[in-house]
């Protein structure tokens, strides 16, 4: 399976720009190796399969996952049972947030996306270690940043872009994480479904399908099996000016 390009971004999400949602240093990146000894006592790794839920919206928090391997998928789902995908996280990240010190309920949900390792952080050990060290009180802000900033693009999309925008950025932003330049062509080498992408712009399956299939006729992409090869990014791109 080929490995997201995590120098361009931290996950897939929507996003006018790559450079918003650019990542920073892992968590643990920026610390001396004090301070890292420090968070890495009080982890305990969790080994999940694909589809295998961290946890589910509403349930009380106790801490952060910091993503090891593997790409972990966070979800908001409505009462009516339908689901918007905030973010695919890669490693050097965390899901957990935004109470990271762990009392309140969960916003949303999240879910591996694929075989997935993770550490788990207790919320009261991890305030422990803010409190005794400003390095650490400092990384944790900065991440908090970094995921406001990925919401703020996310929100920002949804009230500015139409969904035929939407569906455009985000098929632009695929192929930069996942793109692989092939005879004149940039295939995506992460399969994703028509509901993937619907979760993704905030919209149907089924108007994604018939979206694609037209873009599909006009030449622009080609979709077969979950897998979408771009023909013609400056279309797409000059769509999005």
């Amino acid at each position: 399976m080929p490995r997201a390009n995590s120098a361009i971004a931290a996950g897939v999400m929507l996003a006018e720009s790559d450079n918003l949602v650019r990542p920073l240093p892992g968590l643990l990146d920026g610390l001396n190796r004090a301070d890292c000894n420090r968070l890495r006592a009080i982890g305990r790794e969790k080994a999940l399969e694909a589809g295998q839920l961290v946890w589910s919206q509403g349930d009380t928090q106790a801490g952060i996952y910091l993503i090891s391997e593997g790409r972990i998928r966070s979800y908001y789902a409505a009462p009516s049972g339908r689901e918007v995908t905030l973010a695919y996280w890669f490693p050097g990240n965390f899901v957990g947030g935004p109470d990271i010190f762990g009392t309140g309920p969960h916003m949303w949900s999240s879910v591996a996306a694929e075989p997935s390792l993770l550490t788990f952080m207790p919320g009261l050990a991890l305030r422990r270690l803010a409190l005794e060290s400003p390095a650490i009180a400092v990384a944790l802000l900065d991440a908090l940043a970094f995921k406001a900033r990925c919401y703020s693009a996310m929100a920002q999309m949804l009230g500015t872009r139409s969904v035929t925008e939407r569906l455009h950025s985000l098929l632009i932003f695929l192929s930069h994480v996942y793109g692989v330049k092939r005879d004149g062509e940039v295939v995506i080498g992460m399969p994703f479904t028509h509901g993937d992408l619907a979760n993704l712009i905030g919209s149907t399956r089924q108007w994604v399908t018939v979206q694609l299939a037209r873009l599909q006729e006009e030449g622009v992409i080609r979709y077969d099996r979950s897998v979408i090869s771009i023909l013609d990014l400056s279309t797409l791109e000059q769509e999005m000016e």
